[in-house]
């Protein structure tokens, strides 16, 4: 397959290119930071990889490269978990609004259209509760993750009128050797570690390696189309996970982050982590998605390993 990706350079673009990197796929990266790029993916360990400079929320000559491509992955946008200024909440919703606008008017424009679309969404669509359940039949949240979401999700939504499959995937928390544990982990490991906040809001999380061999399989089966919820099946009280770690890792988790902490280092970005979602995967659970690591023990022994 030729496949476009964008987002490539990211905590689950990397290994998601990793994972492509075979003699049979040719894979086109768009990417704002080429020369970046070039370092992560050096052009002796991937000769079937080429690199396009590309401005995500501009139209502009990239989008021609989209016509022949087999399917786009488009995992594009700014990291939450940072300060929300309001120049900041701009950038999170326009990097995922018009991002996802821009390779659906590619799409549209091209005379050899992709047979697939690949598109991320997060589980934030839902909002945050202590007591709901949500699965991919839930009503959105009305909070500013929530209304990215949606946004999010409308835009890639559009590309259907092309005769396009669309694939979105909600995702949750990305546990692996990167990304949020990675800011966890060291506290930890200074025996200064524990829940964050209340400990009892639900954090819906997936292993790096199960949310890969999720994309890929929805980039083999042609069934495959809808939105889907890419969390594992066992969600946990953030108090668990903390518990968890603390084992993994053979630390203890006693020393609680208190809430205000976090709101002084992120502000309104804070919200991520304090508050939470249990979400559940129904709809991967219905097309017959084999998890390597469905159970959090599991597969935190695996990544701290």
């Amino acid at each position: 397959m030729k496949i476009a990706i964008t987002g490539a350079t990211g905590f689950v673009g990397t290994g998601l290119v990793e994972k492509l990197n075979t003699p049979e796929n040719s894979l086109l990266i768009l990417t704002r930071n080429a020369e970046r790029c070039r370092r992560i993916f050096p052009a002796k360990v991937y000769p079937n990889l080429e690199i396009l400079t590309y401005t995500p929320t501009i139209s502009g000559a990239w989008q021609n490269s989209i016509s022949g491509c087999d399917a786009v992955i488009n995992l594009a946008g700014e990291p939450i978990a940072e300060r929300w200024t309001s120049d900041y909440k701009k950038a999170i919703l326009e990097s995922r609004q018009l991002g996802t606008q821009k390779i659906v008017e590619a799409i549209t424009k091209a005379s050899n259209r992709p047979s697939v679309l690949i598109s991320a969404s997060a589980i934030g669509y839902y909002g945050s509760s202590e007591t709901a359940i949500f699965d991919e039949t839930s009503n959105p949240g009305n909070d500013f993750l929530a209304q990215v979401c949606q946004s999010w999700e409308n835009e890639a939504q559009k590309v259907t009128t092309t005769g396009t499959r669309l694939v979105i995937f909600r995702i949750g928390i990305v546990l692996g050797k990167g990304g949020a544990l990675a800011k966890m982990i060291p506290p930890f490991k200074l025996f200064a570690g524990g829940p964050i906040g209340t400990g009892r809001q639900w954090f819906s999380w997936i292993h790096h390696s199960d949310l890969i061999n999720l994309i890929i399989s929805a980039l083999e089966r042609p069934e495959i189309a809808g939105i889907f919820n890419a969390t594992s099946p066992n969600p946990v009280r953030m108090s668990a996970l903390c518990d968890s770690l603390g084992k993994a890792i053979g630390r203890p988790s006693w020393l609680p982050v208190p809430s205000f902490a976090l709101e002084l280092l992120l502000g309104e970005g804070a919200q991520v982590v304090l508050e939470g979602q249990q979400v559940l995967p129904k709809a991967i659970s219905a097309m017959g998605f084999t998890y390597q690591y469905p159970e959090l023990n599991a597969a935190l022994k695996d990544i701290v390993k």
